[in-house]
């Protein structure tokens, strides 16, 4: 790291410490929240993917239960969450009023998006592709924990890297990452891409990292065509 992005770093950290106990909180108090509504979560997405779910042991269904309010916490809680990084973002590479309001509102917009893509797209393709390898004598018992490991990180691992074009964006704006780097290195992006697309998707074959994966490029050459477009 330069010495010019030391102390950038320190005002990015120490602006983002201000929020942690304020987040903190937020996340403890509507989790709580979504646990008393996390049936009728659950309810939902099972109709929406059309499946039966089991579970194995005693504790099971309470852990997925708590599980699923936690994600679906920090799905509402995303733009507090963004307004949080990009003000310590702004503070630290003094960002204007108009370009932290900018950040914000764009990084909102691909997490949602990206977020439904996965839900009305790739979540029912996956599952449908997956299960259609069951027979006369391989009929799937899911369990009620993996179904909700399963949803919950695909939804929000596809709204995360959704996010990608506003942070290529930022980095060539503040001068970290110029466009001309993105171009030049689609081979290790595609390296990087991968290893991504295989630590996010919850299972391992190689159906879901694609899935993932292919999204993700695309995004990746979006992000340099709207660096082309402003010039930057």
């Amino acid at each position: 790291m330069s010495q010019d992005n030391k102390p950038r770093l320190i005002s990015f950290i120490n602006e983002l410490r201000k929020s942690i106990l304020f987040l903190g909180g937020a996340i403890v108090i509507v989790t709580i929240v979504f646990y008393t509504l996390s049936p009728q979560i659950l309810d939902f997405f099972q109709k929406h993917l059309d499946q039966q779910l089991a579970f194995f042991t005693v504790a099971e269904p309470f852990l997925a239960h708590a599980k699923l309010a936690l994600f679906s916490a920090l799905f509402v809680l995303m733009p507090g969450l963004a307004y949080c990084l990009w003000k310590a973002l702004a503070k630290a590479f003094s960002l204007s009023t108009g370009q932290f309001v900018w950040f914000v509102l764009f990084t909102c917009l691909l997490f949602y998006s990206g977020a439904f893509f996965c839900y009305a797209i790739t979540l029912p393709f996956g599952v449908k592709f997956l299960l259609d390898f069951q027979s006369a004598q391989l009929k799937p018992i899911i369990s009620i924990d993996k179904f909700v490991s399963f949803v919950a990180i695909f939804i929000l691992a596809f709204g995360t890297i959704f996010e990608l074009p506003i942070f290529m964006i930022f980095s060539s704006r503040v001068g970290l990452i110029p466009r001309k780097s993105f171009e030049k290195n689609r081979r290790y992006a595609v390296l990087a891409i991968s290893i991504i697309a295989a630590l996010l998707t919850p299972t391992p074959d190689v159906v879901n990292m694609l899935l993932m994966g292919v999204p993700l490029y695309l995004l990746y050459e979006m992000g340099i065509l709207v660096l082309k477009m402003m010039k930057v």
